[in-house]
């Protein structure tokens, strides 16, 4: 059986795991840009960023409970 190829780092799919991978890059690149800031609104800010990722066009509120999560589980 032939393996499958390996899909482009920057492709992004309509699903939680696809979100927190996009939603953590843009919090470190945030980060790195504008230094320190509060929680809440570095999370505004980077969800708007990540704005027109499918998951976040098609389920805002659960995009929320996915970063609230991240930020939680990573201490950010």
């Amino acid at each position: 059986m032939t393996p499958l190829p390996e899909p482009p780092s920057n492709q992004v799919f309509d699903n939680a795991d696809s979100f927190a991978q996009a939603f953590d890059e843009a919090w470190a690149r945030h980060q790195q840009q504008h230094g320190e800031m509060a929680p809440a609104d570095r999370t505004e800010r980077v969800l708007c960023e990540v704005g027109d990722h499918p998951f976040v066009r098609n389920q805002p509120e659960m995009a929320r409970q996915v970063a609230a999560f991240r930020i939680r589980l990573l201490e950010l």
